[in-house]
């Protein structure tokens, strides 16, 4: 989720377009959608959410990992005991062929361990991929609804970044047809409200004493 919208939103942001052809004498707002992704509560919400299951898989590959670390300890007591000759012929053949299962063990670990961490990264990937185009796309109903209600024919992504880091517009623009912080106020309106903290009790003074 830390990679915003410079992926998501290319430079232009066709936000609205009239049914009438107003190219002669377009209205022009800007709106900093890099803005509206951040500070929308429902993408802080989705990035607690995508970030608690990325814990949960980094668990399960630690605790797989250590599985495997275990396989190899008892790979090398098989083997020095395949190797031992203080002991019978018989028991170092017993310890080869253990030695042989384990390795056998580890490489079958090693795979799944592999193939745990490929498909790890893609399910975090579509989901994180799933969760940003659906918030986008609920940012930009309500972007272009003010922007027709408004009257405006196009609307800029002045937060837009170009592939080589430069920002797309790098002329001036007036903050007086800019819609981010309408638009913010009407996708936080439903935002659930913060339960209110209970006041902190200050330390009760002890009444002085009078002396007799």
């Amino acid at each position: 989720m830390r990679i915003l919208l410079g992926r998501v939103v290319p430079g232009l942001l066709l936000a609205a377009l009239l049914g009438s052809p107003a190219w002669a004498q377009p209205r022009v707002a800007t709106v900093d959608m890099r803005k509206l992704f951040e500070d929308y509560y429902k993408t802080k919400e989705a990035r607690a959410v995508l970030d608690g299951e990325a814990t949960d898989m980094a668990k399960e590959h630690a605790k797989m990992v250590e599985d495997w670390k275990k396989q190899k300890e008892d790979y090398q007591t098989a083997l020095a005991s395949a190797n031992d000759q203080g002991v019978s012929a018989g028991e170092r053949e017993r310890g080869k062929k253990l030695a042989e299962d384990k390795l056998k063990q580890i490489k079958k670990t090693e795979a799944a361990l592999a193939e745990y961490e490929r498909s790890a990264q893609s399910t975090y990937k579509d989901q994180t991929d799933r969760v940003r185009g659906k918030v986008v796309e609920e940012i930009r109903a309500v972007l272009e609804a003010k922007a027709r209600a408004a009257g405006y024919t196009l609307v800029f992504d002045a937060s837009a970044i170009g592939p080589n880091g430069v920002p797309v517009f790098l002329c001036y623009h007036s903050t007086d047809d800019d819609l981010t912080q309408a638009v913010l106020e009407e996708l936080n309106a439903s935002a659930p409200r913060e339960p209110a903290k209970a006041p902190e009790k200050r330390p009760e003074k002890k009444a002085d004493k009078k002396k007799p």
